[in-house]
């Protein structure tokens, strides 16, 4: 497919992300002196950052590539869900079938930085599983969801904060498959083998090797098939997309697999890397089908992230360059 062509239909894709939002706040101050109560530093507050993180990093990659793109969780009722909301619809990303919840509050991860070091990272959060009451209402807007709106593609984005239950998990599934809506999951430990039957599994190396529980000492293709085969057999999935680090991705469907070697990269920041991997391999796939293709511009997207320093949403036309360069 001509790649222009390719990424102008990212325009025509509605998509929801499914899974667990947070707050990402950023405090960032100089440190001159040693506290006189306590044997810690005194950091004077220069400024203060508020960003999407979580599932919703996902989102902001969506939209950056033209989507048409939802979020769906359960927040808190509180100043950060408030907060959270406000920078969704500022960003483009629709917030009309959030859940807000007055049994949790809104995950919100306060890093002290001073010097462009971490010293300090602060968590506000409940990591329980939601309620039966809240995974109601939460089925409840993803039916009103998916009638009203048709989306092509569902994403399931999970970082076991307790919004991705097994419940949700498989009647969210259950819901997409009944309208042909594709699924895609970026998984946790927690609930690694809950997603069956989803279109594409995307873990990254780590997480399989404690999902399966086992050791790989050589990355090739035999290895990455056999683990392919191992997943398949507890999901029944159709695709996995396994990102190696280094190595690159490795995609296997019934067709075709393939290790697809990273792009030399100057890497300043890994972070949200693996967010940028599952939204492009996502759209791509939701548009053309041809995993091989997916895989390859998220391969590319990936790697243009990690040249961010901190989270960064994909820059749509840089990335479609470099596809057209690598991929010519």
């Amino acid at each position: 497919m001509n790649l222009n062509k390719l990424f102008s239909e990212f325009y025509n894709i509605k998509v929801a992300v499914i899974g667990d939002v947070m707050l990402d706040t950023y405090w960032w101050g100089h440190v001159e002196r040693i506290s006189p109560e306590a044997p810690v530093p005194i950091v004077a507050l220069d400024k203060k950052e508020l960003r999407i993180g979580g599932a919703g990093n996902v989102a902001l990659n969506l939209v950056a590539l033209g989507a048409q793109t939802t979020i769906l969780s359960a927040i808190g009722n509180d100043e950060d869900g408030s907060t959270l909301q406000k920078l969704f619809q500022e960003n483009n990303i629709r917030t009309e079938y959030l859940l807000c919840s007055n049994k949790r509050i809104t995950t919100n991860k306060t890093r002290i930085i001073s010097r462009n070091q971490q010293m300090m990272r602060l968590d506000a959060e409940t990591t329980s599983d939601i309620k039966a009451e809240e995974e109601n209402a939460l089925i409840e807007l993803f039916e009103k969801y998916i009638i009203e709106e048709k989306p092509q593609l569902v994403i399931f984005e999970d970082y076991n904060k307790g919004v991705l239950t097994e419940r949700i998990i498989d009647r969210f599934i259950q819901l997409c498959k009944n309208h042909q809506v594709i699924t895609t999951v970026d998984p946790k430990k927690k609930n690694f083998f809950a997603y069956k039957g989803v279109d594409i599994f995307k873990p990254n190396l780590k997480e399989v090797k404690e999902g399966l529980n086992i050791f790989l000492d050589v990355i090739n293709e035999h290895t990455l098939t056999e683990v392919h085969k191992a997943l398949f057999e507890k999901m029944n999935h159709a695709i996995s997309l396994i990102t190696l680090s280094e190595y690159g991705v490795f995609y296997n469907s019934s067709e075709t697999k393939k290790i697809i070697p990273t792009h030399i990269r100057n890497i300043a920041d890994v972070s949200g890397a693996g967010d940028t991997v599952i939204a492009v391999a996502s759209l791509v796939y939701a548009v053309t089908k041809d995993i091989h293709m997916a895989a390859e511009i998220a391969n590319i997207a990936g790697g243009l992230v990690c040249e961010e320093v901190g989270t960064a949403a994909i820059n749509k036309t840089k990335l479609l360059e470099e596809c057209t360069i690598l991929l010519a």
